[in-house]
């Protein structure tokens, strides 16, 4: 089943994680947003800047160090995702536990391990 996946620190530069999570998403035919903090384009995504008005999120998925994230809490919950995936790198136990308070899925994992294993 594909999942519509927002993409939180996305980048241009292909050697992120962020811009591969991005195409193998998009290989798998998922659904993809992209926000980074700078406009920009991974193939056919827009990469945009701020907090745009989303509908049927089912993922996020994280490649924003934690002393980032803070100032997108509300906006991830207004999302009403299903489930947010931690990448290496951006944990943070302050999101995880709003995650359970908000009865959302907090998964500590990879991206593109969990779609290259078949475990999106």
């Amino acid at each position: 089943m594909n999942k519509t996946t927002l993409v939180i620190g996305a980048s241009e530069n292909i050697e992120r994680y962020s811009n591969m999570a991005v195409k193998l998403l998009v290989a798998k035919q998922h659904k993809v947003f992209a926000i980074g903090n700078k406009v920009g384009k991974i193939n056919d995504v827009e990469i945009v800047v701020g907090k745009p008005l989303l509908q049927h999120i089912d993922t996020i998925t994280l490649y924003l160090s934690e002393k980032f994230q803070k100032e997108y809490y509300e906006y991830f919950f207004s999302l009403k995702p299903q489930r947010i995936i931690f990448n290496p790198g951006t944990e943070n136990d302050e999101l995880i536990a709003l995650c359970k308070e908000h009865k959302v899925s907090a998964i500590v994992a990879c991206t593109l391990v969990l779609l290259k294993t078949g475990q999106y």
